[in-house]
């Protein structure tokens, strides 16, 4: 199974980049264990449409036309808050399934275009917060390779546990 990050913009060169490097890296030594080929990073340009609802549909075409046929988890503040374990089951299942591809669609500036939501497997959010794509990106990067560590029974990720 493949797995992708697609981002609308472009990371400049220095440590937002190069952890989100480092990650890809452990995704992809990772992944081969568990039946992944790896992690491809798309960038994508931002839309120069005058209009904000032109510029998500701009965007929108872009990423369904690079994400093919792969499942699509987009990653937007009004989605759902999975813990990493269901996080990672999601993707095992996924994977188990069949599933030829997974791609994690970060959106630009003017968020995600409505027909990205509808069209995703599942819509994931990082809290109510605004987040720069940067760093949207590093923390995507991460969750993938904290799943995959999780599906290898990996020591990396170690839950909390509540001792009341």
């Amino acid at each position: 199974m493949r797995l992708s990050v697609l981002a609308v913009g472009r990371l400049k060169n220095g440590p937002e980049r190069e952890l989100v490097e480092r990650y890809r890296q452990r995704v992809d030594a990772m992944g081969r264990s568990l039946g992944m080929a790896g992690l491809d990073m798309v960038e994508l340009p931002e839309s120069r449409a005058r209009r904000e609802e032109d510029r998500r549909a701009e965007e929108a075409a872009a990423l369904l036309d690079k994400a093919g046929a792969a499942f699509i988890i987009a990653f937007d503040e009004r989605g759902k808050s999975p813990s990493s374990e269901s996080f990672a089951d999601r993707i095992r299942q996924w994977r188990d399934e069949g599933c030829a591809g997974i791609a994690c669609i970060i959106g630009g500036p003017d968020g995600l275009d409505p027909s990205i939501l509808k069209k995703a497997k599942a819509v994931v959010s990082f809290g109510a917060l605004t987040m720069p794509h940067q760093i949207v990106r590093a923390l995507v990067a991460e969750q993938l390779y904290r799943a995959l560590t999780i599906m290898a029974g990996h020591p990396y990720h170690r839950a909390g546990h509540d001792d009341s």
